[in-house]
């Protein structure tokens, strides 16, 4: 599947990762994942995080989180600098900061939707397979039910043959 986006959206992908999210997502791999993508010299003002949001057990979402890049933030903005003595250094690690958070939100919101799905549909196997058991065994019943009033039938008409 990777193939097909690459294929069509290549010009906007910046990078894919190997083994992210095979296991429970942790802060460490989710500041790893913005370390790289800020690492790769790619300039933005702002963006988006595409990912899937649970919503209860049955169902989830897609959404998305808007992510501000460093270069958007101004440290001559008065909003900012009206609580504490703001520089460009600070901007640029809450900037950082903030990116691998929304990363881990979207990587645990991802986790929660995929292991309720798996739940649904595990759930879903296990009915369905319980129905056809249900349903083999009365077939089952009744096959072997034929077999024994067959038998019967050829014991009578063997005896009433005798007489």
């Amino acid at each position: 599947q990777r193939g097909i986006l690459a294929r069509v959206y290549g010009d906007q992908i910046l990078m894919s990762c190997n083994e992210v999210g095979r296991l429970p997502p942790t802060f460490a791999e989710a500041s790893l994942v913005a370390q790289e993508t800020l690492a790769s010299g790619y300039e933005f003002e702002s963006g988006k995080i595409h990912y899937n949001k649970f919503r209860n057990a049955a169902s989830y979402s897609q959404q998305t989180l808007p992510v501000i890049g460093s270069a958007s933030l101004d440290v001559g903005d008065e909003a900012l600098s009206a609580y504490d003595e703001l520089d460009g250094t600070v901007l640029k690690d809450y900037s950082d900061f903030s990116l691998a958070s929304q990363v881990f939100y979207a990587m645990l919101e991802g986790q929660a939707s995929e292991q309720s799905s798996r739940m649904s549909a595990m759930e879903a196997a296990s009915s369905n397979a319980s129905d056809m058991i249900d349903s083999l065994q009365l077939q089952f019943n009744r096959t072997r039910q034929a077999v024994i009033t067959r038998e019967l039938i050829e014991i009578i008409s063997g005896a009433a043959a005798l007489d």
